[in-house]
C-alpha cells in the first residue's frame, strides 16, 4: 500500500462542516500533503469547485498530485510553504476565497520515511526538514551538535515544554558527536529514562522542539493566519486543525485577537477547541493530538 493509499485524513467531516464546503467554491489547503483532505473538498464541492493546494514538501505535492489526478484542471498544487499562501492564491488566480483548510500535523510520508529524520524508532539521518530542499537556516545535525547546554534546554523548554529540558540538554551534549535520529532518542532516554507504559516515548518534545526550529513553524504559522483575511470572502471559512499546544495558542490567539477588534477580521466558530471522537482515534492513533478551531471573515 502506498503512503498516500494508506494516509487517513484527521477530523474530516468536522473540517468539512466548518469548511460549509459548496458546489462551486473556490478552497485553499495551505498544507495539502497527500490530498485527503484536499480530495474530499474537491468531490463536496462538485462539478465546478476549485482547490489549491500548497506543501513544501515536493514529495508530497507529487503524492498529491497522483490522488488528486482525477480532479484534474478543478486543482493546483504548488510548492511553497504556507506563509507564501496570499501570494499562490493570488497566482493561481482563485481569491477570493470561500475556505481555508490547514492541518498543522507532520503527514504520514514525513513520518514513515527514516531517511527524512522524523522518526525515533527507526534510524535516520538528523535532518527534520519538511522541505527537503528548503535551505534552512539550521538543520537538526547542527542543533544538536553545535548548540550550547543552554541553548538546547531553552529550546526544548519552550518548543517541547518539557519540564526536564535541561537535564536532557546535558546529556545530548555528553553523547556527541550524534548522527542519527536513534542515537539522539537514546541519549534522551539514558538522561531521564524510560518510563514503562508511558504513552509517549521520552524524546517525543525533544524531536517536536528541534523540528520546529528547523522548519521555523511557529513563525510561518502565524505569517499564515494574517494573510488569511485578506484572501477571504466575506462569510468565507478558516479551519486550522493543531496536534499541540503550541500551535493552538498561536491560533487562538490570532483568531481572538482579530474577532474583539475594530478592523475587519474573523467570528470565532468554535468557542470551545474541537477534538476527534474516541472512534476516530481508535480507528487512527495519530489523530489523538488532533484539535481543530474555526472562524469565519467579517
Amino acid at each position: 500500500m502506498t503512503s498516500s493509499a494508506a494516509h487517513t485524513p484527521v477530523m474530516l467531516d468536522q473540517a468539512l462542516a466548518m469548511l460549509d464546503v459548496k458546489p462551486g467554491g473556490r478552497y485553499l489547503d495551505a498544507t495539502v500533503g497527500l490530498g485527503g483532505h484536499a480530495e474530499s473538498v474537491l468531490s463536496a464541492s462538485a462539478p465546478d469547485g476549485r482547490l489549491l493546494g500548497l506543501d513544501a514538501d515536493p514529495e508530497a505535492i507529487d503524492a498529491a498530485g497522483r490522488r488528486l489526478a482525477p480532479f484534474a484542471s478543478r486543482v493546483t498544487l504548488a510548492r511553497c510553504w504556507m506563509d507564501d499562501a496570499a501570494g499562490a492564491a493570488v497566482d493561481a488566480q482563485i481569491t477570493p476565497l470561500d475556505g481555508i483548510l490547514c492541518d498543522l500535523g507532520v503527514s504520514s510520508l514525513q513520518l514513515d520515511t527514516p531517511e527524512r529524520g522524523f522518526s525515533l524508532r527507526a534510524e535516520g539521518p538528523l535532518d527534520m526538514r519538511l522541505g527537503p530542499q528548503s535551505g534552512a537556516a539550521v538543520t537538526a545535525r547542527e542543533i544538536v551538535n553545535e548548540w550550547s547546554v543552554d541553548d538546547l534546554a531553552d529550546l526544548v523548554f519552550e518548543y517541547g515544554e518539557e519540564r526536564r529540558s535541561r537535564r536532557i540538554a546535558r546529556g545530548i551534549v555528553q553523547r556527541r558527536p550524534i548522527a542519527t535520529t536513534t542515537e539522539l532518542a537514546q541519549a534522551v532516554v539514558d538522561a531521564v529514562g524510560a518510563r514503562p507504559g508511558a504513552r509517549i516515548h521520552p524524546a517525543t518534545r525533544v524531536f517536536q522542539a528541534i523540528r520546529l526550529e528547523v522548519n521555523r513553524e511557529l513563525e510561518r504559522l502565524a505569517a499564515f493566519l494574517a494573510q488569511a483575511r485578506a484572501i477571504l470572502r466575506l462569510g468565507g471559512r478558516l479551519v486550522v486543525i493543531a496536534f499541540h499546544s503550541l500551535e493552538d495558542r498561536v491560533v487562538k490567539g490570532v483568531l481572538q485577537g482579530q474577532s474583539s477588534g475594530d478592523a475587519p477580521g474573523f467570528r470565532t466558530l468554535t468557542r470551545r477547541v474541537l477534538r476527534p471522537s474516541a472512534a476516530e482515534i481508535q480507528r487512527n492513533p495519530r489523530a489523538r493530538s488532533a484539535r481543530m478551531r474555526a472562524a469565519e471573515a467579517i
